[in-house]
């Protein structure tokens, strides 16, 4: 068998005497699309950081294509880092610059592209996300699903082999929610690339997932296909992705 794409092993982290990550084991495999669920302060967002290296292990450690985060120096990570593309959860697109010109924000800092190259490759990227004839729109003269896609093209710019998604749904009505969840899926299947997402949107979840895992107070609690997360008999995880009042968990 091949080596996991990712690889996170007895990570631990805290920020000062808060402790938000206690002992997290996760693997992905190439190609494989892995969703993390958990409520807001369940620790997603910040594992998510530790697999782009943005913070680092406590204890423990990350590795990414047979890479050691820890071990690598800055030249090295960004050297990596060039393997992801990541879609944020208001798209975080730069107001000032149009549509093509963010699509191609990565091309332009780290290729000696030329503008006619890079909007050619922008634009296609945008047709990928099912877009066409804006790239000379400005973010502002786009509505929230457009702006996922813009934000999805430009986190495939520079054929990303790892995709990170950051609640890919937030902010959006249901139907076009269910269009960024078929566009996830419809590019894994082009792409083959592999894709971790974190969310609390359980539709969103089963849909895009080869399996699931559940963080709850920094540790996994179940990993499994969503058939199986479906069928939990974990209390934690049952409460979760039903929605429930009532069981271990507590509202804030």
């Amino acid at each position: 068998m091949s080596e996991p794409m990712i690889e996170i092993t007895n990570l631990h982290k805290s920020f000062g005497a808060l402790t938000v990550l206690r002992g997290v084991n996760l693997t992905v495999e190439k190609g494989e699309s892995m969703t993390v669920i958990g409520g807001s302060g369940s620790g997603k967002s910040v594992l998510i950081k530790h697999i782009i290296g943005l913070l680092f292990p406590d204890k423990g450690q990350v590795k990414v294509a047979g890479q050691v985060l820890n071990d690598l120096d800055d030249h090295q990570l960004n050297e990596l880092r060039k393997k992801f593309g990541m879609l944020f959860q208001m798209a975080a697109l730069f107001d000032s610059l149009t549509v093509w010109e963010n699509v191609g924000f990565g091309l332009k800092q780290h290729t000696k592209m030329s503008d006619k190259e890079i909007r050619a490759v922008a634009t296609e990227k945008l047709a990928l996300v099912g877009l066409k004839n804006v790239e000379d729109k400005m973010p502002v003269d786009l509505s929230g699903g457009m702006k996922k896609r813009v934000g999805l093209a430009r986190a495939i710019a520079m054929d990303a082999e790892i995709i990170l998604y950051d609640e890919p749904t937030t902010g959006l009505d249901p139907i076009t929610a269910d269009s960024i969840n078929d566009l996830i899926v419809d590019l894994k299947k082009k792409l083959g690339v592999t894709s971790v997402a974190i969310t609390h949107d359980m539709h969103s979840a089963y849909k895009i997932s080869d399996r699931i895992a559940m963080l709850y107070k920094g540790e996994i609690q179940e990993i499994g296909t969503p058939d199986q997360i479906r069928g939990t008999t974990n209390p934690i995880v049952k409460q979760f992705i039903t929605g429930s009042a009532v069981g271990p968990i507590t509202a804030d």
